[in-house]
């Protein structure tokens, strides 16, 4: 029912695109849950284009090349790029950066994949660069401690490093099922409550993110609540 009021929201403001920043199912590989997921993105305008993004619950806390196949399977691509109306989105698979223990080799493809999307961001220069993934690099700061709800400082740093080099404007996350954010430098680490499953005092909601010229704006949204001044005026 939550699910279908986010995709109802959605529905209504016609954004640009519609990214679920991971967790799409409970289950790795659950076929019943994968057909109930599909069931309630059908009801999604088909002129909303959908972007999907690798949670922990879709490839394993400690992901396996056999885990990653599934999720391609299931889902499509876990690592890809895309633009729209100048910005550059670059979209990772963070299930292989938080723990890489049997995919190592991913990760050191990673970081090359997000290089070479950052690069290509900036040679076209691109009004701002903004990076999806489920893990956050860190809650509040980048120096706060290694634990499960956001990536481990050894994989951390280099992350953080590549995208202050090209002037990455912000990073949208989800895992942590809360609200946070933090800054490293003028980078803006985002993380966003869920649709299902909220903790803390936390509501369940969507995040609507509005993109100026010089800035990006961003409010989480209790579902059920659209902002009118948002709405489409046609």
């Amino acid at each position: 029912e939550n699910f279908e009021a986010a995709v109802d929201m959605a529905n209504q403001l016609r954004p640009a695109f519609v990214v679920i920043t991971g967790d799409l199912i409970q289950d790795p590989g659950d076929a019943r849950q994968i057909a109930a997921f599909r069931k309630v993105t059908a009801r999604l305008d088909p002129s909303i284009p959908l972007r999907l993004v690798a949670g922990n619950h879709d490839c394993g806390n400690v992901p396996t090349e056999a885990t990653l196949r599934g999720y391609r399977d299931a889902f499509g691509r876990d690592q890809y790029t895309f633009d729209v109306q100048g910005t550059h989105f670059i979209v990772l698979n963070t299930c292989m950066t938080h723990r890489p223990d049997n995919v190592m080799g991913r990760w050191n493809e990673q970081l090359t994949f997000l290089e070479e999307g950052l690069r290509a961001a900036k040679d076209a220069n691109a009004e701002h660069i903004v990076v999806f993934m489920h893990h956050p690099p860190f809650l509040k700061h980048r120096g706060e401690e290694d634990g499960y709800y956001a990536i481990p400082r050894k994989r951390r740093t280099p992350l953080l490093s590549l995208m202050r080099k090209f002037g990455v404007r912000a990073v949208f996350a989800g895992h942590w099922h809360r609200n946070s954010h933090g800054m490293d430098g003028s980078l803006e680490v985002v993380t966003s409550g869920p649709v299902g499953k909220p903790k803390g005092d936390t509501r369940s909601g969507i995040r609507i993110v509005e993109v100026f010229p010089d800035r990006l704006v961003h409010t989480y949204t209790p579902l059920g609540r659209v902002p009118r001044h948002l709405l489409p005026s046609d």
